[in-house]
């Protein structure tokens, strides 16, 4: 299949099975960015972690445009895409940490990740006209309940603040956002430039509150070797796959596969942290994995597959 083939197919809400497996190699990717945090300097700045990751991302992510000679490229990207990517990049971060301290890493982390599909599958349809399938709501519902399940498993412990639950769905919008203009820019450029340009712009814009930040952490054999895996394991490895991914799925669908990072996660701490599971965790890593199967290898009967939500 070919990559204009594989855009008309995510334009028409049609979910290639292949793309969908990409975008959740890319998700296992993401869901390792706690462990390694785990594993780094003690009592670093969540925000100066999030900055300089980006950073380095970007710089790998040129690299290889630069390997392929592909960075001249960077000039085709309309400006609309680059400068809503960048801005959706930056405030992700700027939200998801705001509200993660406002309202708790439990309550911060299920509002984020459960409303990204829901804004992702709102904006796919009115922006790019992509159907909703009956499928992908079903997957969606199944794999938000079973994130929520994952992440409040041990209980918020704290009162929900309005706050931070606004400003966690800032974060789920951002996402959406950005995934959005990296599918705009992915139509005109090949995904390492396209990638490049979205967080180099995305760090440029976060620099100024980045160096605000106690650095000296970076000069760590710890600190260094953790901004190394998350700037090119986390961003550089995973949105160079993400993008091959997301050329071939839908918006909304891309959102939702993406929930195999709080799986991932889960499943890490287990293996590497040496984490237990309780019930109500392992029936979550069961909706999650109901959800994205459904999703990525679920066949639609021929009579409804021309049918979507209204």
């Amino acid at each position: 299949m070919t990559a204009d083939t594989s855009l008309d197919g995510a334009r028409r809400g049609q979910l290639d099975t292949g793309g969908a497996v990409l975008v959740m190699l890319a998700a296992a990717l993401w869901g390792s960015t706690g462990t390694a945090q785990v594993k780094g300097p003690v009592g670093v700045d969540s925000l100066a972690v999030g900055g300089t990751r980006i950073a380095l991302g970007a710089l790998g992510l040129a690299a290889v445009a630069a390997a392929r000679h592909e960075l001249g490229r960077v000039r085709s990207i309309p400006r609309r895409h680059l400068a809503v990517g960048a801005v959706g990049i930056a405030v992700y971060q700027l939200c998801f940490f705001a509200a993660v301290r406002r309202a708790g890493v439990a309550v911060g982390t299920v509002v984020a990740i459960g409303s990204a599909p829901v804004f992702a599958g709102a904006l796919g349809r009115t922006v790019r006209h992509e159907p909703v399938s009956r499928r992908w709501v079903v997957a969606t519902l199944l794999a938000v309940a079973g994130g929520a399940l994952l992440v409040l498993a041990n209980g918020t412990g704290r009162a929900v603040s309005t706050t931070g639950v606004l400003l966690a769905l800032g974060a789920g919008a951002s996402y959406a956002v950005y995934a959005l203009a990296s599918k705009g820019a992915l139509e005109h450029v090949p995904s390492a430039p396209a990638m490049a340009a979205l967080f180099g712009a995305g760090a440029l814009l976060l620099a100024p509150l980045t160096l605000s930040r106690p650095l000296h952490w970076l000069v760590t054999v710890r600190g260094a070797a953790m901004v190394a895996h998350l700037g090119l394991v986390t961003v550089t490895a995973a949105y160079l796959v993400y993008a091959a991914g997301l050329r071939r799925v839908p918006l909304g669908a891309s959102a939702t596969l993406s929930l195999a990072e709080p799986a991932t996660a889960t499943v890490l701490a287990t293996v590497v942290l040496g984490e237990r599971l309780g019930g109500a965790q392992w029936a979550g890593l069961s909706l999650v994995g109901a959800g994205l199967a459904l999703l990525a290898f679920g066949r639609t009967p021929s009579s409804a597959r021309s049918r979507s939500v209204t």
